[in-house]
């Protein structure tokens, strides 16, 4: 038997991070509470977060309050969040994608190791395929240019064999100036980049203009089709999702650059 399309949605202005962990938590209770009938559905938010600072689960508040303090002092929002891993960074000019995903549908249920797996390889085709940049096995999770240079990063959550969170990637220059006030995922000596800056390429890169390739190629990598989500049809799913987009236009403008005089 086919498994179902998986949904997808990209929000056009960045988003809140709190909003949007809550999102993520109404549509995994609506999949909860709807798997026992079969009829919950697959999702995939692709979006930018407004600059925010997040920690991962296992780091205290004693150990993070002093980063808290400097980093919100900057302009950007601070969260701990429920994913693995350590401190790291969102904001515009990163494309933020979230699988909402029940890995039972798979037959036999994908492993938690296998769904980030193919996660990493989904952002390493589409770095070679979409920009011709080539990255290298790491130790560490996440997308690595280099040795030195990490341009995309994985953290994932998954309870009841549904997923959440996801994965990022740096698109344009944006984010770097971020990165660069903290060790990210905790690597010394290991720095942001991005496609426009490590791309070979003239070209300029945005984040709406990588959507497309990104969903066919997440399609690929999960061997399931991948389609827009109209939001007219799916209820209080529907509803919770043009719920986040309008606050993201309420919230206004964003500061571009961190506020601390570098």
């Amino acid at each position: 038997m086919s498994l179902p399309p998986i949904l997808y949605h990209y929000f056009r202005r960045p988003l809140p991070y709190v909003q949007t962990l809550a999102l993520q938590e109404k549509l995994h209770q609506i999949q909860l509470s709807l798997r026992k009938s079969g009829s919950h559905k697959d999702i995939l938010l692709l979006l930018q977060h407004r600059p925010v600072y997040t920690a991962g689960r296992r780091q205290t508040e004693a150990s993070v309050s002093d980063e808290r303090m400097r980093l919100t002092k900057m302009g950007a929002d601070f969260v701990t969040a429920t994913r693995g891993g350590e401190l790291t960074y969102h904001g515009p000019g990163q494309i933020v994608g979230y699988p909402l995903m029940d890995l039972s549908r798979y037959s036999p249920t994908m492993g938690a190791r296998d769904y980030v797996c193919r996660m990493q390889k989904t952002l390493e085709l589409h770095l070679k395929e979409a920009h011709g940049i080539t990255t290298i096995p790491s130790e560490h999770t996440g997308v690595f240019l280099n040795s030195t240079t990490k341009l995309g990063s994985i953290g994932v959550q998954v309870r009841h064999r549904l997923t959440s969170h996801g994965f990022s990637l740096n698109i344009t220059r944006e984010p770097i100036a971020w990165f660069d006030r903290i060790v990210a995922c905790g690597l010394e000596g290991v720095d942001a980049g991005s496609i426009e800056t490590a791309a070979q390429s003239s070209k300029a890169v945005n984040v709406a203009g990588e959507i497309s390739g990104l969903v066919e190629r997440f399609g690929r990598l999960y061997e399931r089709e991948v389609v827009p989500i109209v939001l007219e049809d799916e209820g209080e799913i529907g509803e919770a999702i043009a719920g986040l987009e309008e606050e993201a236009i309420r919230a206004g403008s964003w500061l571009e650059t961190p506020n601390d005089g570098l």
